[in-house]
């Protein structure tokens, strides 16, 4: 009897061994099955190799709110001779686009201090402030008026996404408020992203969660500025260096996004999804699926 309960138990463990194995390896399926998201367009790629990873809609054209500012910034760091550290006169205009634009978010720049061009990068891409998209158009495009130097910006902003063979992209704006020519796709996005990415400054401003800034007042004081990011993944993903987040009643929720574990960067971006949550979600499943390939 016990040489028969030795041997029985012996079947047991090894049909548990098989059991486990079996559930490790559905598991395993579970992590590298293909994901579902709720965004209309939605695009992974390896940042080292550029190998794509996941397409849904990917070359569908939309409208892409805020993350269009990953242009305006990318624009403003490819200046030549660029120093970050010139001041930048905060206008009136800038307050009133704000106050003009239901949709624009706002950096909540003071009429008449004077702010640093890097502290505008912050302004822009933490908070998603319109006005300081405003001040860096009206900084680094030429011409002899305000409306001039917007344009060219503007221009500069379309020049660098042919460049960059971003074929399904244009811009009529300088923030992702546009004008009905205003889109990407999430392809044309992830690769604009990470070409921004190869920016030093870009990678440190949009890899901060929050950050508190002195700028001079027109007075010749001082005061501070405290702006906090406004990617969720910062603070919910582990590995996040970035990007950008955007939306609009035509983009929805949009989000450009990129993620370190490993040596290994997974980048990409999810247009028009439904939710803050949902585009938050979506973001996640697709980091996890572009790191078990």
């Amino acid at each position: 009897m016990k040489g028969l309960r030795r041997v029985s138990a012996v079947a047991i463990t090894a049909g548990a061994v098989l059991t486990a194995g079996a559930f490790t390896a559905s598991a395993q399926a579970a992590t590298t099955a293909t994901p579902t998201i709720t965004a209309k367009g939605g695009f992974v790629m390896n940042n080292g190799t550029g190998k794509s990873l996941f397409t849904k809609a990917a070359d569908t054209r939309r409208s892409t709110g805020s993350t269009t500012k990953i242009m305006t910034a990318r624009v403003v760091l490819a200046q030549p001779n660029l120093n970050l550290d010139a001041k930048v006169t905060v206008q009136k205009a800038y307050s009133d686009y704000i106050v003009d634009n239901n949709w624009a978010s706002s950096a909540k720049l003071i009429v008449g201090d004077k702010v640093t061009v890097r502290q505008l990068l912050y302004g822009l891409m933490l908070p998603s402030g319109c006005d300081a998209a405003y001040a860096l158009a009206d900084k680094f495009g030429t011409g002899s008026t305000r409306a001039a130097r917007v344009k060219s910006f503007i221009g500069k902003m379309n020049t660098t996404a042919k460049s960059l063979g971003l074929t399904n992209t244009h811009f009529d704006s300088f923030d992702g408020i546009g004008h009905g020519a205003n889109y990407s796709t999430p392809r044309d996005l992830t690769k604009l992203a990470s070409s921004a990415m190869k920016y030093s400054t870009f990678r440190t401003v949009v890899k901060t969660k929050s950050t508190k800034q002195k700028v001079t007042t027109k007075n010749g004081g001082y005061r501070y500025m405290s702006w906090t990011n406004t990617n969720p993944l910062l603070s919910g993903y582990s590995g996040t260096i970035g990007v950008k987040t955007g939306s609009g009643p035509e983009a929805k929720y949009c989000l450009v996004f990129a993620a370190t574990r490993n040596g290994k960067t997974v980048i990409g971006t999810v247009l028009a999804s439904s939710s803050v949550d949902n585009r938050t979600a979506d973001a996640k499943k697709l980091l996890n699926y572009g790191f078990s390939k």
